[in-house]
């Protein structure tokens, strides 16, 4: 959202055709006036995260809430990343990019170059610190890593950095726009989105302690896109953001694969293991083979491409799911694969089995004819 607004600023100035000393103090004014709104931003979140920390939520670098802002910032950055890269290949999440609405980003262009066309002199930095507050997806994924610090000060520190380490691009494309060929532009932009999906692997790769959470996380999130259809007259929302789900099923999943490849796990050692955790572990190798097709296929041109093709390559979905939920039974630390099986272990087993097999029905139309919900399910396009 930011480049194109700076852009529009840059473009609104060139009928009064403003020095390059002009264009960079308006444009830094503009930014400056923009860090501080993300500092105060950063600093209120923060102050949040200090009340959780004394309600326990966030305690220990180990924690649920921890690691789940881990795994929720390091998804929005590859999928930020991968727009950048590649734009109009993925899809934009209506939730995280208000301003991709249709006429929305129009309109604010609009205004922002009228308003730019004769700023008076603190024009400029009133305007930033209005633009520091406009939703933005991958403002987002920074204000969750504030929210991580727990502290006031830390959070408004890391906003700040954030804001700093923004600033030499944003600076740079607002003063360079007039003679910057477009080109160049969409080059930056998509070596941006490079730095932006780098960071995000490297956020959800971070502790061993993820291993466990990104292979549970890939399953639920295998298992809300495998439902997103069948239930859209109920909840429209999952059918939305399903390739978003099915994208971040892959990701996850390898993230949890790295995971173990750094944890020393190697291949070799699966013949050696007890025949059930040979079974998991090669329900999982074997599900994760099936996604990669499934995310290479994943965006518009290899739909129109692929045409009733693709949705039989999807399929594949159901068995993917399946072997995973194998994968997590027979081979999961907290479920059947560990040498403690505890009652609160089987109680485990048989809880995510249940909402397996839950899912699985969803999509059968005689489920919910059943149930006496016929006229609720959605069915599938042929």
């Amino acid at each position: 959202m930011c480049g194109p607004i700076t852009v529009a600023f840059s473009l609104a100035e060139q009928p009064s055709a403003p020095g390059r000393w002009q264009q960079l103090r308006f444009h830094l004014l503009l930014n400056v006036g923009r860090i501080v709104s993300y500092t105060l931003v950063g600093a209120t979140i923060g102050a949040l995260g200090s009340v959780l920390v004394i309600g326990g939520q966030m305690a220990g670098v180990g924690s649920l809430l921890r690691r789940g802002i881990a795994m929720a910032t390091g998804l929005l950055l590859i999928w930020f990343g991968l727009a950048q890269i590649s734009p109009g290949q993925v899809p934009k999440v209506p939730l995280l990019n208000p301003m991709a609405q249709p006429g929305w980003h129009d309109r604010l262009g609009r205004t922002m170059e009228h308003l730019a066309i004769h700023p008076q002199r603190w024009t400029p930095l009133l305007m930033g610190l209005a633009w520091g507050l406009m939703p933005c997806g991958f403002l987002y994924a920074a204000q969750l890593k504030a929210a991580e610090t727990t502290d006031l000060w830390r959070g408004g520190a890391a906003m700040l950095a954030f804001g700093v380490g923004t600033l030499p691009t944003m600076l740079g494309v607002g003063a360079s726009t007039a003679w910057l060929s477009a080109d160049r532009r969409g080059q930056l932009f998509r070596l941006g989105g490079w730095v932006t999906l780098t960071v995000g692997l490297l956020t959800l790769v971070r502790g061993n302690d993820m291993v466990d959470f990104t292979g549970h996380g890939a399953l639920i999130c295998l298992a809300l896109a495998l439902i997103a259809r069948p239930i859209s007259r109920l909840w429209s929302p999952f059918l939305t953001y399903r390739r978003a789900l099915g994208v971040s099923a892959f990701v996850l999943s390898l993230a949890h694969m790295a995971h173990m490849v750094t944890m020393g796990w190697s291949l070799r050692a699966l013949p050696f293991l007890l025949p059930s955790l040979q079974v998991g572990g090669w329900a999982g190798i074997v599900a994760f083979g099936c996604m990669i097709p499934l995310a290479a296929t994943s965006f518009n041109q290899a739909q129109t491409f692929l045409g009733d093709r693709w949705r039989q390559l999807h399929l594949l979905s159901v068995p993917i799911f399946v072997l995973a939920v194998a994968h997590t039974l027979l081979l999961g630390s907290s479920y059947l694969g560990s040498f403690d099986r505890s009652t609160s272990h089987w109680l485990g087993a048989i809880a995510l089995v249940s909402i397996a097999v839950l899912a699985l029905l969803t999509r059968w139309r005689g489920f919910w004819s059943l149930l006496s919900l016929g006229k609720f399910y959605a069915p599938f396009k042929s």
